[in-house]
């Protein structure tokens, strides 16, 4: 599946039924990234729509595709951790004890501290724009 086919099958947002079936793929892609056998786009595609549902339990899922690979480090934009808002986002991580957990949250301060995240609002529009949603 191509990342174009991943938005047209799902939609941008996506329906709440589907979110179980979008974040399955997300670490079946994952698994196959780390090995170098997955589709970054992909991944990213899959982030974006976890990033438009707005629940902060995927924030951690996100991370963890993201650190997936170096290419999808580098694909997968810090912005698509904070569906739910930022402060929701680091709340939330910081409740878990997954030490992946806490590399999150330092790298979200960091970003933070950088002004990465001073256009979350925006992240949505921009993305249906890339994906020639918005005309």
């Amino acid at each position: 599946m191509e990342e174009e086919e991943v938005i047209e099958r799902f939609g941008l947002p996506p329906r709440e039924v589907d979110l179980p079936i979008i974040r399955d793929e997300l670490a079946a892609q994952a698994r196959l990234e780390a090995d170098d056998e997955g589709d970054t786009l992909v991944m990213k595609a899959l982030c974006v729509l976890l990033f438009a549902a707005g629940h902060v339990e995927d924030s951690l899922r996100i991370w963890r595709a993201k650190q997936a690979s170096f290419d999808a480090g580098c694909s997968i934009d810090v912005q698509l951790l904070c569906g739910a808002g930022y402060a929701a986002t680091l709340k939330y991580l910081r409740t878990l004890e997954a030490d992946d957990a806490q590399a999150a949250v330092d790298y979200l301060l960091e970003c933070e501290q950088a002004g990465d995240l001073n256009q979350v609002a925006e992240v949505l529009s921009a993305y249906r724009r890339y994906y020639g949603l918005d005309g």
